[in-house]
């Protein structure tokens, strides 16, 4: 006898229960994932308990001052060279990151500082140590007093290794707006990071992207007055927040936080352009001005760096890839939507130079000295909406 009518699992039924099951999947292969013998267990986050003293001011030279402005060296190997947009974002096929030499090396500093940030796909044999010395003949390399290292940190002098990582056991958060997703990292220390690595050891199937933005352009985006008034201005950059939220979840701080004043508007050593040095994550207020103002503002910069595309990238991984970026003109993104997978890197940070404006060029200006445009800001040019 056929079932009734009223027996049979209706549509919405059969499709919410094959929506459990595909999640359940995923949710078992995901776990499955961390129970097999992993490559790179060493390189597992812990937070040791350590005890570090304040930073100190270290000398810094920029490595990329004196590099080839051609890139010779650095493109002689490669089978492809692609810039993602026309003024941000570089990815270079075909060339080892393992085996570059002193001149390559100074030359990937000096294209980061142009570019924002640089690509290499597939890069399996730059292995941690690698990343390290890279790091190194760059300068001075910095360690974050919170976040989480390698397990191994002891017995291989990891210290410096910033661990990303995220599995089925850490539940996607929603704690803070899109607009504070993006940020450039520690500008609170004294001498904020210049250059940064990040290779990815594992990845979700897919998303786990990160986005970069340019600085560069977010000044050049704004007014000539405005741009007049923040060259004008310094920022608060404080630490306190971020330790707080560490001891809040039980993670030990290995260094006091800081406060730091530094210039709204900063001066690139290698490019001699301007940019706007501003953050959510980090930047409490503008000094010597009122505090509704000093909101506004913020506000108002954070949405340039958070909406504007013309120099944006989004970076879909691959196991094995390594991204360089610039920490002092580029803001950056994670994105979200991957849980719950597996996404695992390791980050290495390079001290840079004591932020300073010294007045300078702008890119947007040399870009359209270049194409011979000159440019119009004051809207009487009509729009500009495109698809």
């Amino acid at each position: 006898m056929a079932p009734s009518a009223e027996k049979l699992p209706s549509p919405e039924v059969k499709a919410t229960k094959a929506k459990v099951s595909k999640q359940s999947s995923v949710l078992q292969d995901a776990i499955a994932e961390t129970e097999v013998p992993y490559k790179y267990d060493y390189l597992l986050p812990v937070y040791p308990d350590l005890k570090w003293e304040p930073l100190e001011e270290v000398p810094y030279t920029d490595a990329g001052i004196d590099a080839d402005p051609t890139y010779a060296n650095l493109f002689r190997d490669a089978s492809k060279v692609i810039e993602l947009t026309p003024r941000f974002g570089t990815e270079i096929h075909g060339v080892s990151l393992k085996t570059l030499d002193t001149e390559q090396k100074k030359e990937l500093a000096r294209l980061i500082s142009f570019r924002g940030c640089v690509f290499f796909r597939d890069q399996e044999d730059f292995e941690i140590d690698d990343q390290l010395a890279l790091g190194r003949f760059w300068g001075t390399l910095h360690k974050h007093a919170s976040t989480s290292v390698p397990r191994d940190y002891a017995s291989r002098d990891l210290d410096a290794v910033h661990v990303v990582y995220t599995d089925y056991h850490k539940k996607p958060s929603t704690a803070f707006p899109a607009t504070h997703l993006w940020h450039a990292d520690v500008t609170y220390e004294k001498q904020p990071p210049s250059y940064t690595s990040l290779k990815v050891l594992a990845n979700p199937p897919t998303g786990g992207d990160t986005l970069w933005t340019s600085n560069y352009a977010v000044y050049d985006a704004l007014s000539e007055p405005m741009q007049k008034y923040l060259e004008s201005l310094t920022a608060i950059h404080s630490g306190v927040a971020q330790a707080a939220d560490s001891a809040r979840v039980g993670q030990p701080l290995r260094r006091d936080p800081i406060e730091t004043e530094h210039p709204v508007v900063r001066t690139h050593p290698v490019t001699g352009w301007k940019s706007v040095f501003l953050n959510p994550g980090f930047v409490t207020a503008l000094r010597g001005i009122p505090t509704s103002e000093s909101q506004a503002i913020m506000a108002y910069v954070n949405s340039l760096v958070a909406t504007q595309q013309e120099d944006t990238v989004r970076f879909k991984w691959n196991a094995q890839d390594v991204a360089f970026w610039d920490n002092r003109t580029t803001s950056h993104s994670a994105s979200f939507g991957y849980y719950p997978y597996r996404r695992h890197g390791t980050r290495v940070t390079v001290t840079g130079e004591v932020p300073v404006f010294e007045g300078g060029g702008s890119q947007q200006a040399d870009f359209d000295a270049e194409v011979g445009l000159v440019r119009n800001k004051d809207g009487s040019a009509g729009g500009n909406y495109n698809d």
